[in-house]
């Protein structure tokens, strides 16, 4: 039996309707056609040229997503001399759990339905920070990069900005000069967590800081000791103790503290592990969270809804931060001045 075409069929156009995706490899041309937009306009959405509105941008991404678009790198690469590689810069470390699977999850989502793709590149303990940072510039294997820990003269943003090369920093410097960042308020953190024990009638406070070359933990000195001062009640800073360490060495150091004269009876604690780990010391030493110590810890992991006891923690959204990174980043390489490129996330408290 023959097959039968219908009128409408046969008069149907080779070119896909508008809004239908067709079958086969998702082009340039297949977005174009679905969206009645231009294959210019198409490719400059993709890499989130900043002419076009935010509209159109999101449109044309959301519709890449949908069908799978997949650029085809190595023409563009010879077309634009881009890669079309973004690089996450990340130092092996234990202050938060989980820090660099959720900024891994907040940057993937900025850069889907979009040209670029993501590639990690670690920076071993020991090595310069320099490095990769270097190895990157001088091979081209990204358009720009993102890196974490910044100092208050951080050589690495004085690299990229002298190579104008993009880049956004997770944290920000003491720098003359402005650069991209996205930052957690630190300061407002360290603040409202002294308060907090202040307010719980404890009368010594103490806080476990990062090393000091890194600009966040002087925004976390400065939250605590401004609170402490206000609050009327002493306090204590272990300078040997900060949240490189290892869990273990925190909690042995917590239950040495604790069986010495003047101990602390209010920590806080600027990092998920670095909680977990006193908690363990509070306990192991005899003593009562929430009655003989209290505890105020940054979480980022959400670990601390089911921690029992309960205690006090204040929000740090890393993915977030990922994501807002990664939107920033795109928006150097497009070629945005640097100015408007900061972004700083405010706490967010749950009292327990």
């Amino acid at each position: 039996m023959e097959n039968v075409v219908s009128d409408t069929e046969q008069r149907e156009p080779k070119r896909a309707r508008r809004g239908v995706p067709p079958s086969g490899k998702p082009t340039l041309r297949t977005i174009a056609e679905m969206t009645g937009l231009a294959i210019t306009t198409i490719s400059r959405a993709l890499n989130n040229a900043p002419e076009l509105s935010q509209e159109t941008r999101e449109r044309v991404q959301k519709i890449a997503a949908e069908i799978g678009y997949l650029p085809d790198r190595a023409a563009l690469r010879l077309k634009t001399g881009r890669t079309h590689v973004v690089s996450l810069i990340l130092d092996p470390h234990d202050e938060i759990l989980g820090f660099g699977q959720s900024m891994v999850n907040g940057l993937t989502a900025a850069l889907r339905g979009t040209a670029y793709h993501l590639v990690i590149t670690p920076n071993f303990i020991g090595d310069s920070p320099l490095d990769p940072i270097r190895h990157i510039m001088r091979n081209r294997m990204a358009d720009g990069i993102i890196f974490s820990r910044t100092e208050p003269e951080d050589a690495r943003v004085k690299l990229c900005l002298e190579q104008n090369f993009p880049f956004v920093s997770h944290g920000r410097t003491e720098l003359p000069v402005a650069h991209p960042y996205v930052d957690y308020d630190n300061y407002a953190f360290a603040y409202a967590a002294a308060r907090r024990l202040v307010s719980k009638g404890r009368r010594k406070l103490t806080i476990i800081l990062p090393p000091p070359k890194f600009t966040f933990g002087n925004h976390l000195r400065a939250g605590f000791l401004d609170a402490v001062r206000e609050g009327g009640v002493d306090h204590e800073i272990d300078d040997a103790l900060t949240l490189d360490n290892t869990a273990e060495e925190i909690r042995t150091r917590v239950i040495a503290r604790i069986d010495q004269p003047g101990a602390p009876d209010g920590y806080v604690c600027s990092g998920d592990a670095a909680a977990l780990a006193v908690m363990a010391g509070i306990t192991d030493a005899g003593k009562s969270i929430g009655q003989d110590i209290d505890v105020v810890a940054k979480q980022t992991s959400g670990i601390f809804s089911l921690v029992r006891p309960k205690v006090d923690a204040i929000y740090e959204d890393t993915a977030l931060a990922g994501e807002q990174m990664g939107k920033l980043l795109l928006r150097r390489i497009a070629g945005e001045p640097v100015e408007d490129l900061q972004w700083l996330d405010k706490p967010r408290v749950d009292w327990r």
